[in-house]
């Protein structure tokens, strides 16, 4: 598999807004994938107080990864459009296609989303994340580089759910520590872009016992009805709205083996859910993926990450601390 830092070395299509380039990566041996964030309460009232409502609408809305066509041949890019039509199982047709509509339908989920928002070398930003259900009731599940990219965890970390508007309904909860698999750690690698924060209890409560949790789901097969959600805020979205994908995935043709969806959402949704046996009704589902990445030669697709024994073992660690 080609990793994201094997990415940065020989193109420079793969980028995040904000990152700095050049910028050294961890090294590659055993990686440290949780790191302390607000813990103390000074910590956290500090980082709380940061987040003001002007330094939230200015935040830089973190970029989806993007591939350019010379990270892969030029034969498979060329027959790109023919292999995403191809499928290894029964498409399970179930989710009305769309392919990135404000969500209306009310629900768990829109409590359970939120934005999150961060520091990043020096610059402000924010990205999307969700609440799942854990040991701890404090776990809010995101993409691996919305806590940590390019050798640095993002500083002043916190998850705001049911964000809308520039409102804050359910508080502004502060991470008590934030991780990432693995080998999202050590190099940054695409196909493992999944990150976790445990959040400090607000006011007393935990985090699900306030918005709810989502369950979380591992090892599914491919070809299926998902839904995916996020706070896209670059153009044409602004982060006010939440926002929504949904249809039949694909099976990642190129470079990875991850979920891929017909989207439209842009920079900021970066950690959003993906839903698999997802209820309108209720906004509930199990999630198995985050939003990730796209290829520039092939507009308008989205792609998560698979969630498999790396993204559970992480999933495991985090709600249990």
């Amino acid at each position: 598999m080609r990793t994201l830092r094997a990415t940065l070395l020989s193109a420079l299509g793969v980028a995040l807004v904000g990152a700095v380039p050049g910028a050294a990566l961890a090294d590659p041996g055993t990686p440290d994938t949780i790191r302390a964030a607000a813990v103390t309460v000074q910590e956290q009232a500090d980082v709380a107080a940061y987040w003001t409502p002007e330094r939230m609408r200015e935040a830089t809305p973190l970029d989806l990864l993007t591939v350019e066509p010379s990270e892969v041949s030029a034969d498979v890019a060329k027959g790109a459009p023919e292999v995403v039509e191809a499928t290894d199982s029964p498409v399970d047709t179930t989710a009305i296609p769309n392919t990135g509509g404000e969500w209306t339908g009310g629900g768990d989920v829109v409590t359970t989303a939120g934005r999150v928002f961060f520091t990043m070398d020096g610059r402000n930003a924010s990205c999307s994340g969700n609440a799942v259900t854990s040991d701890n009731g404090n776990t809010v599940l995101t993409a691996g580089h919305c806590v940590k990219y390019q050798g640095s965890w993002h500083t002043n970390w916190v998850f705001v759910p049911g964000y809308h508007d520039g409102q804050r309904p359910y508080g502004t909860w502060t991470a008590a520590s934030t991780a990432a698999t693995p080998q999202w750690v050590a190099s940054e690698d695409m196909n493992y872009d999944v990150g976790a924060a445990v959040v400090n209890p607000l006011n007393g409560q935990n985090l699900t016992d306030v918005v709810g949790g989502q369950g979380v789901a591992f090892n599914q097969p491919y070809n299926l009805s998902m839904y995916t959600f996020g706070f896209p805020a670059a153009d044409p979205y602004d982060g006010e709205k939440f926002i929504y994908c949904s249809g039949s995935t694909i099976r990642d043709f190129l470079l990875t083996d991850d979920h891929g969806m017909s989207c439209d959402m842009t920079g900021g949704s970066s950690g959003g859910p993906w839903f698999v046996n997802f209820d309108e009704a209720t906004g509930t589902g199990q999630q198995a993926s985050v939003n990730s990445f796209g290829y520039v030669f092939l507009p308008g697709y989205m792609f998560g990450p698979y969630f498999g024994a790396e993204a559970q073992n992480l999933y495991n660690e985090v709600s249990a601390a």
